[in-house]
């Protein structure tokens, strides 16, 4: 089941288009990357579903229904461009900001109590929100995002101005988030982050979608069939059926990629180094998420 269906949408700006028939669905209950380089288009998208613009053709179906005003409260958005009320004091800018999403005084009161100690931040409650740090008013914000438990959340570079422990301890509150059946749209540049968090992905790039899918069956798509194996000995392969990519020797100890060829399999090319050499570590290279956004990316530049 889906939460969102993308239904061939474009967006255009005078001459520009943002967006040019963007499809795709993302299920219910997944960690989902939005992904592009800078200019792709993912910033257009975001801002169409959470009907802050609209789109030129197509249509976007929130639960099987096209998209009406009234599912934005069911929806929770910390855009990449932060936007707090600097002169109010972080206990009543998190009130106020509940009870805009119809949250009740006492129900309000009792969500940002649980949350701001989740987040280590008690202490604040009473400051301003110009006294905190860029990090403790990103904490803020991601509350004000999240208290009104949304079913659908979108996060715009999440982990912009967080040192790595607050990094992990958001991490770790998406993740919470996503097991109580939250769906969350994850867009960043931090491939590192996708790799770690996201469930499916879809990579937008010069305002078409090129690639989109679980991550698991994506990384298995760009599989090559190659192998890292180090061990001892001195690594020389004639068989026609194992090709060397790269290969590295040092005081004994060796390391190479070797790629299977004519229908070889992984236990033929270990059947074959074990009769040669020492092996201590034999590994299938699966492509990252990040080669793979390289590699869609300078591939439709020179298309």
């Amino acid at each position: 089941m889906s939460i969102l269906k993308i239904d061939s949408v474009t967006k255009r700006y005078a001459s520009h288009t943002a967006l040019d028939n963007v499809s795709f669905t993302i299920p219910t209950g997944c960690i989902f990357g939005l992904l592009g380089p800078n200019g792709a288009g993912k910033t257009s998208l975001i801002r169409i579903i959470t009907q802050i613009t609209g789109a030129d053709e197509g249509e976007i179906y929130f639960r099987g229904e096209r998209l009406k005003p009234h599912h934005i409260k069911d929806m929770g958005y910390l855009p990449e461009e932060r936007g707090l009320y600097k002169k109010m004091k972080v206990g009543e800018q998190l009130l106020y900001l509940a009870q805009l999403k119809g949250l009740s005084k006492p129900d309000a009161t009792a969500r940002i109590k649980g949350w701001i100690d989740r987040l280590e931040i008690r202490d604040w409650l009473g400051k301003n929100i110009e006294d905190l740090s860029k990090g403790m008013q990103q904490k803020v914000q991601f509350i004000a995002t999240v208290l009104h438990e949304p079913s659908l959340i979108i996060l715009d570079e999440p982990f912009s101005g967080f040192d790595p422990i607050n990094a992990n301890l958001i991490k770790d509150e998406i993740l919470r988030l996503r097991d109580n059946g939250a769906t969350i749209i994850f867009s960043t540049h931090r491939m590192e982050s996708v790799e770690e968090l996201c469930d499916n992905i879809a990579l937008i790039n010069r305002s078409k979608k090129v690639l989109d899918g679980p991550v698991r069956e994506i990384r298995n798509a760009y599989k090559t069939d190659t192998y890292q194996v180090i061990g001892n000995g001195h690594l020389l392969i004639t068989s026609p059926d194992f090709e060397v990519l790269e290969q590295h020797e040092n005081h004994g100890v060796f390391r190479a990629n070797v790629k299977l060829l004519n229908g070889a399999t992984p236990n033929n090319l270990l059947r074959y180094l074990i009769e040669r050499v020492e092996v201590h570590s034999f590994v299938e290279l699966v492509p990252s998420i990040n080669d793979i956004f390289i590699r869609k990316v300078t591939e439709t530049h020179h298309a």
